[in-house]
């Protein structure tokens, strides 16, 4: 619900949820860290999740990840100045048969050709 709310774990509420439900901070952040769907640090609006596992990365999947990054002007991991936008990598999205795939929040765009990547970005404000 935290992450939800903020779209990341802020420190702030995290202490005060070690403080409600009586569990020692080190322990909610051992949870925090473990977990890829967590994040510390404050993410944009609309994640990006590029798929890079094998199927993807033959399909082109790499050509688009330079291409969302030189759009946005960010590298993987981070988040843009805007909080419009944060790109992640990840190793397989489940959708293998219709790669390259990216995922924009819950929105998969399957076989992403690389001259539309600016389009499918300027559908997320």
């Amino acid at each position: 619900a935290i992450q939800r709310h903020y779209n990341y774990l802020p420190k702030p509420a995290l202490t005060y949820l070690s403080a409600k439900i009586g569990v020692p901070y080190s322990k909610i952040y051992e949870v925090a860290t473990f977990y890829s769907t967590f994040s510390l640090e404050p993410r944009g609006r609309n994640i990006i999740s590029i798929c890079l596992g094998t199927a993807c990365h033959v399909r082109g999947a790499e050509r688009i990840h330079k291409r969302i990054e030189e759009t946005l002007g960010i590298s993987n991991g981070q988040t843009t100045e805007d909080k419009r936008f944060t790109l992640e990598s990840v190793r397989c999205i489940g959708c293998c048969s219709l790669g390259p795939v990216v995922k924009i929040n819950e929105d998969m765009h399957a076989r992403l050709p690389t001259d539309q990547v600016g389009k499918v970005l300027d559908q997320y404000e």
